[in-house]
């Protein structure tokens, strides 16, 4: 069913769409009429669905049930069974941080299109969704939907109603009306991301179980090695995420990862990036944290991102979004 080396999605992710449009009594044979999948095929575990079929059930699933909003519905629905040894591993973590470790760690386990990023600059965190691949018509639905899957989950394993901001890179849809948002979405913005208290990350969680963990996070290293380096540029960003001041240098972070400079760099160019991209995608998502503690001057920032010249801050955040640090930290907050 699925080419390898092309991004895709697991089959059980699909099978909560065809859940979800059954709410609209539309069948799973009118969902996937056609498609190289089936509602038994994808309860498969190994399952994965390229992209563009994925694209195409979700689309069928709008204009079946005539239900735009068809994301949002998913969010609330998701639960963590249904991301493998990854959710159970994440529901028996101690803390909502060591959850959302392990969901950073393993999530190349479950897709290589989608991946997650942790930054913390005091008492802000952020949890970064990166679109690892071209997600094409499916781009609104994934992010929102995981995005809301995130906070729904998050509340659900610490018993704490959710706290703090999302943020994503695409307009508002029409379907969401700015007024209904409670100030806890915002679009248009540099990245797709959570915000909240760095103090949420200490939260305990109501089904720890450090054994059940141990069991779970032993299968989601067996997961990983079998991918050999489809998690690569994954465990390369939480290097260059892990440092609480600076960044570290290529050589640190092919040390740490058990493998030459060169040999690195070989990897991630087979991958289609280099070390330079993830350090600048690294440098903009702390950026961005950084700029939302206003009193923090903008030499300040620059220092800790590595300029010794704020004109140099500027160009560079300029480039990443499309407006400077000034303005960006000028927007309403409210």
């Amino acid at each position: 069913m699925h080419d390898a080396a092309l991004p895709a999605l697991p089959g059980v992710y699909l099978l909560e769409v065809v859940e979800l449009a059954a709410r609209w009594n539309v069948g799973a044979a009118e969902l996937l009429d056609g498609l190289p999948v089936t509602a038994a095929g994808l309860r498969d575990p190994a399952c994965r669905v390229p992209i563009p079929i994925c694209a195409e059930v979700v689309e069928r699933a709008h204009r079946l049930t005539r239900e735009p909003a068809l994301a949002l519905y998913m969010g609330m629905q998701m639960r963590l069974s249904s991301h493998g040894f990854l959710g159970f591993a994440a529901m028996t973590a101690a803390t909502l941080g060591d959850a959302i470790e392990l969901a950073v760690r393993f999530s190349s386990t479950r897709t290589t299109a989608i991946g997650l990023a942790l930054y913390v600059e005091g008492d802000t965190a952020s949890i970064v969704i990166e679109e690892r691949a071209d997600l094409g018509t499916l781009r609104e639905f994934a992010v929102l939907g995981l995005g809301l899957s995130l906070w729904h989950v998050g509340q659900e394993l610490t018993g704490r109603p959710p706290e703090g901001l999302a943020e994503v890179s695409f307009p508002a849809p029409d379907y969401i009306p700015s007024p209904q948002l409670g100030g806890m979405v915002r679009f248009n913005q540099p990245a797709n991301r959570l915000v909240f208290a760095t103090e949420l990350l200490r939260a305990p969680l109501r089904t720890a179980d450090p054994v059940a963990l141990q069991l779970a996070r032993a299968q989601c290293e067996r997961e990983l090695a079998e991918l050999v380096d489809a998690g690569l540029t994954g465990r390369v960003r939480a290097a260059l995420a892990a440092e609480p001041s600076g960044f570290p240098s290529v050589t640190d972070v092919a040390r740490r990862l058990h493998m030459s400079t060169r040999t690195l760099k070989r990897k991630l160019a087979d991958q289609r990036t280099t070390f330079t991209a993830l350090l600048d995608d690294a440098r903009r998502q702390r950026a961005l944290l950084l700029l939302d503690h206003r009193d923090l001057p903008l030499a300040d920032v620059a220092a800790r991102l590595g300029y010794t010249e704020v004109p140099n801050f500027t160009r560079a955040f300029r480039k990443w979004t499309g407006t400077t640090p000034a303005a960006y930290r000028g927007r309403g907050r409210e």
